[in-house]
């Protein structure tokens, strides 16, 4: 459903909501391991969710690393595909038609209506530190071990 950037976004995000403050960051090899993500890849997934200091913040330095506040762990998960570039994911058609509606529907439109209804409303009212918790509970996972 989203690029491999957004997948990982979402992944560094929930890890670093678990497991950073303000006082306790992270480093990016740390960020990489417990995603499963090559290093260089997620560098570049996390120089998009530090623009603007909105989902993720970092301090360079030996005693740097990136980390989320409180406020930002309360963000809804929708923020982290703001950053990304793809929230349209969630309003546009999907069999990627520009002008499915309503009155001119695609084949699937009536049956994914009530499905993208539902995943509006997880990304929309879902907070990142309630996926965080979870994780961090050990009920839920986000890398491939």
């Amino acid at each position: 459903m989203f690029s491999k950037t957004t997948e990982y976004a979402l992944r560094a995000t929930i890890y670093i909501a678990q497991n950073s403050s303000v006082v306790n960051k992270i480093g990016i090899d740390e960020i990489a391991k417990a995603i499963d993500s090559p290093k260089s890849f997620t560098a570049k997934v996390l120089q998009l969710l530090t623009k603007d200091s909105r989902v993720i913040s970092s301090v360079s330095g030996p005693k740097g690393g990136f980390y989320m506040t409180d406020e930002a762990k309360n963000l809804p998960v929708r923020s982290v595909l703001e950053a990304t570039g793809e929230s349209i994911v969630l309003e546009k058609c999907v069999l990627g038609l520009n002008k499915c509606s309503e009155k001119k529907p695609c084949p699937m439109h009536s049956r994914y209506k009530d499905i993208k209804e539902q995943l509006v409303n997880l990304f929309t009212n879902e907070p990142i530190s309630k996926l965080a918790e979870e994780t961090k509970l050990g009920n839920v996972f986000i890398g491939n071990c």
